[in-house]
């Protein structure tokens, strides 16, 4: 009998792989519908999410062509070039090309420093407000006035006040980007839970250690999405900047103005094209970072 049972034992143990790799197997065959399924599902979600956009890329593509090669004349065709022509003389030809990516590097540096330097007076001052009613009363209208002054009328005034070079283009990009900063940040900061609150209280928190470890992290989803919108602006504050303000290196707000002025229509239009696919990248990045802020704090967000 121990000699039976030790055989058995030993023929049990030899199957007990091959009986867990059949278990594997069929939980693998019964989960495998399922995952396909959701794998069906989230491959129909982003098609459903890329279609459309390209959708509307072709259409505006086919009436671009449409208007250039049939509704303008040869003579006139410089008003709106094919875009063919647009992408053969402003990104194929070597020398152009290499014009367009130091332009557009310039640019870029200017925008990111008016982000950076909005940022960081826009939650300054959103946190300023935050602190006390009397200050938010206080201060936030002038900011909605900033918001709401044409950028084309201070313009000038800013390059009497402070040159027509780098710092009167990084400024213009700080008076257009810092509003959506003030006033998101401060939104968040008003937003905290206020069962929380009662709990740093109880602890006998500080006001500066709420603000720290309470009102600050919770405001940080808000915060992203205010920088969402602000980079966007800070491209179109640097090419303005740019276009008005003729000394120093030239960024893109500098060749449009010279190209148009040389009637190079192939060329400007590589130009506001390179713009503007600056700006939806920095939105784009924004908003992959807004949704990562939201999900980290437990929050809705979309991607954008």
């Amino acid at each position: 009998m121990p000699l039976d049972d030790g055989g058995t034992n030993a023929r049990d143990t030899a199957d007990a792989p091959s009986r867990a790799a059949d278990t594997t197997l069929s939980r693998s065959a019964d989960a495998s519908p399922r995952e396909r399924s959701t794998a069906r599902r989230r491959d129909r979600f982003r098609v459903r999410g890329w279609l459309p956009p390209l959708v509307v890329l072709v259409l505006a593509i086919g009436a671009w062509y449409g208007v250039s090669d049939w509704l303008l004349s040869p003579e006139r065709r410089f008003l709106l070039p094919p875009p063919d022509a647009v992408v053969r003389v402003g990104f194929l030809d070597g020398e152009n090309r290499a014009e367009l990516l130091a332009a557009l590097g310039r640019t870029a540096e200017v925008a990111g420093i008016g982000l950076l330097l909005a940022t960081v007076i826009g939650v300054g001052l959103a946190v300023l407000m935050g602190q006390a009613r009397w200050i938010e009363r206080s201060l936030y209208p002038y900011a909605v006035v900033l918001q709401t002054v044409p950028v084309l009328a201070l313009v000038p005034l800013l390059g009497f006040w402070f040159g027509f070079g780098m710092a009167s283009r990084v400024l213009v990009c700080v008076l257009v980007a810092i509003f959506p900063v003030i006033a998101n940040t401060l939104f968040g900061l008003r937003s905290t839970d206020g069962t929380l609150e009662d709990v740093f209280r109880l602890a006998r928190a500080g006001r500066i250690r709420r603000l720290l470890k309470l009102r600050l992290p919770a405001a940080v989803p808000a915060m992203v999405t205010g920088l969402r919108v602000s980079a966007g602006l800070s491209v179109v504050g640097a090419v303005v900047g740019d276009y008005f303000y003729q000394q120093g290196q030239p960024g893109l707000g500098i060749l449009i103005n010279v190209y148009r002025a040389r009637l190079e229509s192939e060329r400007m239009f590589a130009a506001v094209l390179l713009a503007s696919l600056l700006g939806l990248v920095v939105f784009w990045f924004f908003g992959l970072l807004a949704h990562w802020a939201a999900r980290r704090h437990g929050t809705d967000g979309d991607r954008g």
